[in-house]
Protein backbone atom coordinates (compact mmCIF):
# COMPACT_ATOMS: atom_id res chain seq x y z
CA UNK A 1 0.00 0.00 0.00
CA UNK A 2 1.86 3.32 -0.99
CA UNK A 3 -0.38 5.68 1.58
CA UNK A 4 1.30 8.48 3.45
CA UNK A 5 1.20 7.71 7.15
CA UNK A 6 -0.53 10.89 9.29
CA UNK A 7 2.19 10.05 12.05
CA UNK A 8 5.64 10.27 10.22
CA UNK A 9 4.57 11.14 6.92
CA UNK A 10 6.04 8.33 5.61
CA UNK A 11 5.02 6.48 2.30
CA UNK A 12 4.70 2.76 2.72
CA UNK A 13 3.37 -0.03 4.81
CA UNK A 14 3.52 -3.62 5.33
CA UNK A 15 0.83 -5.97 6.22
CA UNK A 16 0.88 -7.13 9.95
CA UNK A 17 -1.19 -7.15 12.91
CA UNK A 18 -2.25 -5.11 15.75
CA UNK A 19 -3.77 -4.61 19.48
CA UNK A 20 -6.76 -2.25 19.66
CA UNK A 21 -8.31 -1.49 22.72
CA UNK A 22 -12.24 -0.70 22.50
CA UNK A 23 -14.15 1.06 25.01
CA UNK A 24 -18.04 1.34 25.81
CA UNK A 25 -19.05 2.79 29.34
CA UNK A 26 -17.95 0.27 31.73
CA UNK A 27 -16.98 -2.01 29.20
CA UNK A 28 -13.39 -2.71 27.83
CA UNK A 29 -12.52 -5.06 24.86
CA UNK A 30 -9.02 -6.03 24.03
CA UNK A 31 -8.89 -7.60 20.42
CA UNK A 32 -5.33 -8.42 19.44
CA UNK A 33 -4.55 -9.90 16.33
CA UNK A 34 -6.12 -7.63 14.03
CA UNK A 35 -5.04 -7.43 10.45
CA UNK A 36 -3.56 -3.81 9.46
CA UNK A 37 -1.53 -2.41 7.48
CA UNK A 38 1.38 -1.12 10.00
CA UNK A 39 3.87 1.98 8.40
CA UNK A 40 7.35 0.71 7.92
CA UNK A 41 8.67 3.38 9.71
CA UNK A 42 7.22 4.05 12.58
CA UNK A 43 4.66 1.08 13.42
CA UNK A 44 1.27 3.33 13.26
CA UNK A 45 -1.33 0.91 12.27
CA UNK A 46 -4.28 1.38 9.63
CA UNK A 47 -6.95 -1.09 9.94
CA UNK A 48 -10.01 -1.17 6.93
CA UNK A 49 -13.68 -0.34 7.47
CA UNK A 50 -14.70 -4.02 6.87
CA UNK A 51 -12.50 -4.79 10.06
CA UNK A 52 -13.59 -2.02 11.78
CA UNK A 53 -16.91 -2.69 11.57
CA UNK A 54 -16.87 -6.29 12.50
CA UNK A 55 -14.97 -5.34 15.55
CA UNK A 56 -16.95 -2.54 16.65
CA UNK A 57 -20.39 -5.24 16.07
CA UNK A 58 -18.59 -7.86 18.39
CA UNK A 59 -17.84 -5.22 21.00
CA UNK A 60 -21.47 -3.86 21.10
CA UNK A 61 -22.86 -7.91 21.48
CA UNK A 62 -20.41 -8.29 24.34
CA UNK A 63 -21.23 -5.39 26.06
CA UNK A 64 -24.90 -6.11 25.49
CA UNK A 65 -24.32 -9.32 27.44
CA UNK A 66 -22.84 -8.15 30.49
CA UNK A 67 -19.13 -8.59 29.97
CA UNK A 68 -17.06 -6.30 31.83
CA UNK A 69 -13.46 -7.10 30.32
CA UNK A 70 -12.62 -9.42 27.39
CA UNK A 71 -9.62 -9.99 25.90
CA UNK A 72 -9.52 -11.75 22.20
CA UNK A 73 -7.81 -13.00 19.09
CA UNK A 74 -9.58 -11.72 15.86
CA UNK A 75 -11.37 -13.76 13.75
CA UNK A 76 -12.93 -12.60 10.76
Amino acid sequence: MNMRCVICGHRGTKPGTTTIPLERGDFLLVMRNVPAEICENCGEAYVDEKTISHLLAEANALAKSGAKVEVRSFAA
